[in-house]
Order: structure tokens, then sequence, then C-alpha cells
């Protein structure tokens, strides 16, 4: 006895020709209207969408991309979702590619090379069409990987550091959107000398290489004075939180209660800072200045309002999807480096 028209073949699987026959359609139309095209009538797309629906039919994205020779797939890796930075970035590239027909692989790190490594060995296997990945610090195993899969890359949040790749950007995976970490922390460093301040802490948790990156531009803006001191770098390798921030925020005025500026390596540290300025009734800034980093959301919010670095996490998730689909378009991208800049917003507690 013959299958029916609506019962899927006898592996169990439903196939896109089931959904053709259902819908009264051929094949081809399915997979234009399940991809979105525009040139399929809205009706028709409608009437396949609801043969798959009722059939449970699940493209095969692997049997898509070899059949049409072209992934629908990009590849992202971050490493945390818990921080609202890779939230933002994330949520701008994702709806950046979706326009385009393409669906996001998540991968997170966790700051971790070789969790990064395994997860681009793994996400690689379904064969993506091009990945956004944060930083140019990876293991030796994911700078081979990249360079093996010949797939369209671009890195996010940071340039490229000088002897890494040359200025022409045509080598593949050479290609980034971000703004100078060190560059960023050196004008907020500028800023809290132009107050008056002398004898600047500096205070991080993850210590990520973002995070060292603006600890070197802390750094060498004091040398340029002559009032750098090693003694004032406060760094911690657990991970950045509100109750490390207080903690921090309590060790150094007890141990060290001539600093008059405490600069924080993100916001979420500066916020427990604050907090815990308050219990002790420390006053910001008369006593003290606090400044974080990328101006998080509550950034304005706390008690004073927080100084603080802004920094375009949405637009370098939205770019460097754009320079990707324009990559995957086989189009020039120019330059290389794409430098989306930074902004110091200053508040009351500076």
């Amino acid at each position: 006895m013959s299958d029916s028209p609506l019962r899927p073949r006898a592996t169990g699987r439903t196939t896109l020709a089931d959904v053709a026959r259902d819908a009264g359609v051929s094949p081809i139309t399915v997979s234009r209207a399940l991809r979105g095209e525009r040139a399929v009538d809205p009706a028709l797309v409608e009437r396949v969408r609801l043969s798959a629906h009722k059939l449970g039919y699940v493209p095969d994205p692997a049997a898509r991309a070899l059949a049409s020779r072209r992934s629908s797939q990009v590849v992202v890796l971050v490493p945390l979702l818990s921080n609202q930075l890779f939230v933002d970035l994330l949520e701008a590239a994702q709806g950046t590619l979706r326009a385009a027909g393409y669906q996001t692989l998540v991968g997170i790190t966790h700051y971790d090379a070789a969790e990064e490594e395994q997860l681009l060995r793994e996400l690689l296997l379904h064969r993506p069409a091009g990945l956004l990945i944060t930083g140019w610090q990876h293991s030796q195993g994911t700078r081979q990987l990249l360079a093996a899969s010949e797939i369209p890359c671009v890195h996010l949040m940071e340039l490229e550091p000088a002897g890494t790749g040359g200025d022409t950007g045509t080598a593949p995976g050479r290609h980034c959107v971000g703004f100078s970490q060190a560059d960023a922390a050196a004008a907020l460093t500028e800023h809290l000398l132009q107050r008056g301040r002398r004898r600047i802490a500096f205070a991080a948790a993850q210590l990520d290489a973002r995070t060292l990156q603006r600890l070197e531009g802390w750094r060498l803006r004091l040398q340029r004075e002559g009032l750098h001191e090693p003694a004032l770098e406060w760094l911690d390798p657990s991970p950045s939180s509100m109750a490390l921030g207080g903690d921090m925020f309590a060790r150094i005025r007890s141990e060290a209660p001539e600093v008059d500026a405490i600069f924080f390596n993100n916001d979420d540290l500066a916020h427990g800072a604050l907090l815990q300025a308050l219990r002790l009734q420390v006053q910001v800034p008369q006593q003290v200045a606090v400044v974080g980093f990328n101006d998080l959301p509550g950034s304005d919010q706390t008690l004073p309002p927080l100084t603080t670095v802004r920094t375009p996490r949405a637009d370098i998730g939205r770019q460097a999807a754009q320079r990707l689909l324009a990559l995957l378009r086989g189009e020039p991208v120019t330059p290389r480096a794409l430098d989306v800049g930074y902004e110091l917003v200053v508040r009351a507690s500076s």
C-alpha cells in the first residue's frame, strides 16, 4: 500500500517533498518559501508554512548548504551572555544577519581559549557561511582552524594588534570592528588628571585581554606624568561582580587611604563600589572619585551617577554583521579595520 500524501516516508523523517505534496506546490517553491525569498507569492508562503507546521518539517541546514553550495548560518563566538555588553552586541548582529536571511549559531567561550577552540571545531561541522569572533587572543589551534576554514571572518570589540597583519586587509580573516581599549582608558585617566586627581588606582577583575589593554592605557598615561605607582594596580582574576567591586573599594580605602580616584575596569565593579561607599559613608567624589567603563544600564542612576566610557557595542555588532555580509557577497571591504570610537560620559562620581 502506498504512503498517504500526508504521511512522512518510511524513515519517519518528514521531507521537503512531503511538504510540497501537502501544499500542492513544487519542492523548489517550498524551498524558496521557507527561505523567505520575496519572489514567492505571500499566499503560497503561508500555505507552505502551514503544511510544514502540520507535518512537523524541520529543514536540514547541512543538506540545504550542500544543495545550494551556500550555507545560511553564521557562527558568533562571545565570552559571556551574563554580561549586557555582549547581549547588546549579539542582538544587533543577529538582527542584521536575520534580515539578510542568515541564522546565527552562538558559542559562549567563557574567556577560555581551549573552550573557544573546541566550540569552533564543533560549529565548523555545520559548514557556516561566516564567523564573528570576539577579540584577537586565540589558541594556536583556533588560529589554524580559522585559516584552514577559509570562511569570511570579522573580529569584534578590538582593533587588530600591531604587527599581526599588515595594512591592506587582503588576507582572509583580518577584518575587525572595534575601538582602542587603551586609548579609551587613557582618555578616562586624562579626565581624572584634569580634575586634579594624582593618586589614581586601577581596580580590575576577570583580567581578559580587553581589561589588560585598559590597564595599559591607564598605566602609560600616568607614566607620562610620573604618577604611576605599581602598588595601585588592584588586579583580581575572579569573575567581575558588584560584590567584588564593593570588596575592592573597601580594601583600597583601608590599605591605600591616600588614593583620590579609582578607575574600575567595568561598570558592575564601579556600581558595587558606589554602594560600598554609601555603606562606609565615604563621600564620592569629594573624598575619592569613582569611574567605570562601558556605560551599562543603570550607570546614570547610581548615587552619584557614574562617570564612565560609553562603548558602542550594538553598533559594533551591527557594523560587523554588515561587513561580514559584504564579504559573503564577494564585495571589497575597506578599510580592513573599522574604528567605531568611544565616548567619555562625565557624571557626578568624578
